[in-house]
């Protein structure tokens, strides 16, 4: 645990000696990191908790026939710069050849540290770090599950579009054998109207136990009723023989309206 403590106090000295400053007269507004692959650099405002909640459907993958599994990701930033987050699937249930198979998935703990604010075109950057804290043993989707994990992030705005573009360097297990896994994933996104915005997705990660590739399509609709809550509805589609072949999600993002500060 000693590096995970050392990465953690690194990058929150960075963040303390980096001086931004949180606006001042501004609405907080929630940030959704999902439905995507890719995750935004920027980050939540800071001093308010924001939860990601959601339920995927999957089917045709490597590890399972089917998979169904709610999902939960929470955010709070302590600072314009940097942020906490804790990720879960507090219950996975799965087919495989069969047999139905319920268990819980894994816990995650990272923190993301924005390097360099963005403004309009100009993109923002950050990094983040990704442990998993627990593994309950559940059918993982084509990716993997890794055991630690660095993204590389930036985020901007270019003529009417947003984009998030992520690169993902992971640490893969199986038994005692630890292996690489390198991704990447671009979305970009664009505002129908006031309150509904279209996003569609490209990733792909290198499947080193499977000597193989997974990469997907992803297409998502979200629509903000208010600043705080956003509700998004979408579906993914591998394109590769060892991807898992669809993938549909539901789900919403709710920022806490009032400082925790």
């Amino acid at each position: 645990m000693k590096p995970i403590l050392v990465i953690f106090s690194a990058l929150a000295l960075f963040a303390v000696r980096a001086g931004a400053q949180t606006p001042v007269g501004k609405d907080p507004e929630a940030n959704p990191g999902r439905p995507t692959v890719s995750t935004p650099a920027t980050l939540t405002p800071t001093g308010y908790l924001q939860f990601e909640t959601g339920l995927t459907a999957a089917s045709h993958s490597p590890e399972f026939t089917s998979r169904f599994a709610p999902n939960e990701v929470m955010k709070f930033s302590v600072h314009p710069r940097l942020e906490f987050l804790a990720s879960s699937e507090p219950f996975v249930h799965s087919r495989i050849v069969g047999h139905n198979i319920n268990r819980v998935a894994e816990v995650f703990l990272g923190v993301q540290a924005v390097v360099r604010p963005g403004e309009g075109a100009k993109p923002a950057l950050a990094v983040s770090y990704f442990h998993r804290m627990y593994d309950g043993g559940a059918p993982e989707f084509d990716i993997g599950s890794s055991a630690n994990s660095v993204v590389l992030l930036a985020s901007a705005d270019v003529k009417g579009f947003h984009y998030d573009a992520n690169a993902m360097f992971n640490e893969l297990t199986e038994g005692s054998v630890r292996r690489g896994q390198f991704g990447q994933s671009l979305t970009i996104s664009h505002s129908l109207t006031h309150k509904f915005t279209l996003s569609g997705e490209i990733w792909h990660f290198t499947q080193p136990f499977l000597r193989g590739n997974a990469t997907g399509n992803l297409w998502a609709v979200s629509y903000a009723p208010r600043k705080t809550l956003v509700l998004d509805v979408g579906f993914n589609r591998g394109l590769t023989d060892t991807s898992t072949r669809w993938e549909a999600f539901v789900g919403f993002t709710y920022l806490l309206p009032h400082s925790l500060r």
